[in-house]
């Protein structure tokens, strides 16, 4: 029987027992891995700092300073289930390199940009090459260390720089914007890219091409990758646009709705037509990647909402510069590392399932405790103790959840499970900050309406939505009720046919 322990099939990679002497290549493709990783989710939150900055300075207006972020946004949600398929069929190392190498490139174009547009359109294929790299770094993990104790900590530190990425972009954009200049927000990529270019080709292995299809073509299902890409795409500029325009603007609600009409379409097109499907559908009998995605959603939704609206209350409520609302930001960053690094021993023991309800309750208990500061709060009283606990918290769900997604995943479809989990993630993190922000802006709006003090009325606002943020991390606690436990089958149904995803190959 199939059980919760992570472990891959028919691996391609090399495993960590059978390396011997080769431990210091391993901690190579971890560290290719993690800086990778680190990359793409640094680059989500490091601009957010500089945006007032680099509005003054490109003279963007008001309501197109967003599409910085959103340009991005969009790219990363379009691309991701299509460049976790790429590296299925074309190879990790390869797509590895072309993801960092795209991601690299536009990053020295929009530290150059003297224009918008070009800003943009340089977020725009950033987040084409991150949708392309973000895939391949659990791929490569996946594929690498597949003995259960090496693999939960490789995914331990993994998910640890992914959570304190998020955290540290807010301390690197201050300290970048207030001592040198916001276009090193985008050119400190280059250095950094160039380094895991190096280590990319000489650590992780090739998985060559895989050929699957009739007369040996690559089996890449276009017209599903065209809707899903599209839809994804439709779905989440709607969404975007929703805060600027409100859902009643037709713009808003006709570009959604195009784009919900678009991810039926594929639905239905990987049900019943496609003979190489990009998502084969019997992927979700595994209850644990099902279950993870949801606790993937919900807890991503609280936690990058919540880095929006922590800056937000501590310069516009507290009244911190830039360079102190980053530094505020480290112990959240030291949590989220030790709650990611310092429970990657634990998951092997007792499975992902006690560890997320551990840590969506730690981090629901942080969040309600942060939606009471005010004017008068104070950062040792109010903020620190709140902050360490979403840190700690958060640390933990990051690493179960990856660990729980992937488990019992065949080889040849890591990549799948990996950009499903991505782009759960991303989708999270944008459907939560969007929906936290309009209520937030309504309660703060009817409390001026009211004769409140502004500060007293953002202080209101704010609150809900770290309150809101609460709400997501307990629906994610009801999700991680499904997640099986230690020696529960993964799938569903029995038997050796429902241990493997049903797709028309």
């Amino acid at each position: 029987m199939t059980t919760w322990t992570p472990r891959a099939s028919g691996t391609t990679g090399r495993d960590t027992r059978a390396d011997g002497g080769r431990g210091g290549r391993l901690g190579l493709v971890l560290f290719a891995c993690c800086l990778g990783q680190f990359m793409n989710v640094l680059d989500a939150s490091v601009v957010n700092v500089a945006l007032p900055v680099i509005a003054e300075e490109l003279g963007f207006e008001r309501h197109t300073l967003q599409w910085v972020n959103n340009a991005y946004t969009i790219a990363v949600c379009g691309f991701l289930l299509l460049g976790g398929r790429l590296a299925d069929l074309f190879g990790q190392r390869r797509v590895f390199l072309f993801g960092v190498s795209l991601f690299t490139l536009a990053s020295s174009v929009g530290g150059a940009a003297d224009d918008p547009v070009t800003l943009v359109l340089a977020r725009a294929f950033q987040g084409l090459g991150a949708a392309v790299m973000a895939p391949a770094t659990l791929t490569v993990l996946g594929t690498t260390f597949t003995e259960p104790a090496a693999r939960a900590r490789a995914f331990g530190m993994w998910s640890a720089v992914s959570g304190a990425a998020g955290a540290a972009g807010v301390l690197v954009g201050g300290v970048v914007t207030q001592w040198f200049s916001w276009r090193w927000v985008l050119l400190i990529n280059v250095p950094l890219g160039l380094l895991l270019l190096a280590a990319v080709y000489w650590a992780v292995p090739g998985t060559g091409t895989r050929r699957d299809g009739p007369g040996g073509r690559k089996g890449l299902d276009l017209p599903g990758a065209l809707a899903v890409t599209c839809g994804l795409m439709a779905t989440v500029h709607g969404v975007a646009a929703s805060g600027a325009h409100g859902w009643d603007s037709p713009r808003v609600w006709g570009t959604t709705a195009a784009g919900a009409a678009l991810l039926g379409l594929f639905v239905l097109h990987q049900a019943r037509f496609a003979r190489h499907p990009l998502v084969p559908l019997g992927v979700f009998r595994n209850r644990s990647l099902t279950a993870a995605n949801l606790v993937a959603f919900f807890g991503i939704a609280a936690l990058f909402s919540t880095f929006y609206f922590f800056t937000l209350v501590l310069q516009q409520v507290l009244g911190y510069s830039p360079l102190r609302t980053g530094l505020s930001y480290l112990p959240m960053s030291l949590g989220i590392a030790l709650g990611g690094w310092g429970i990657a021993r634990t998951v092997p023991r007792t499975g992902p399932r006690p560890v997320l309800l551990g840590g969506l309750s730690l981090s629901c208990a942080g969040l309600l405790w942060l939606s009471g500061v005010d004017a008068g709060s104070t950062y040792a009283a109010d903020v620190l103790g709140p902050a360490l606990l979403l840190g700690f918290g958060m640390g933990a769900v990051l690493n179960a959840t990856t660990n729980a997604a992937t488990a019992g995943v065949p080889a040849r479809d890591a990549g799948l499970a990996s950009g499903l989990l991505n782009t759960t993630r991303q989708l999270g993190s944008a459907a939560g900050l969007v929906t936290l922000a309009a209520l937030s802006t309504a309660r703060a709006d009817r409390e001026l309406a009211g004769g409140a003090a502004l500060e007293d009325a953002l202080a209101s606002g704010y609150g809900l939505a770290l309150t809101g943020a609460a709400l997501f991390t307990a629906a994610g606690l009801l999700a991680a009720l499904a997640v099986p436990g230690r020696g529960a089958p993964l799938q569903r149904g029995s038997g050796p046919r429902a241990l493997q995803p049903s797709s028309r190959r």
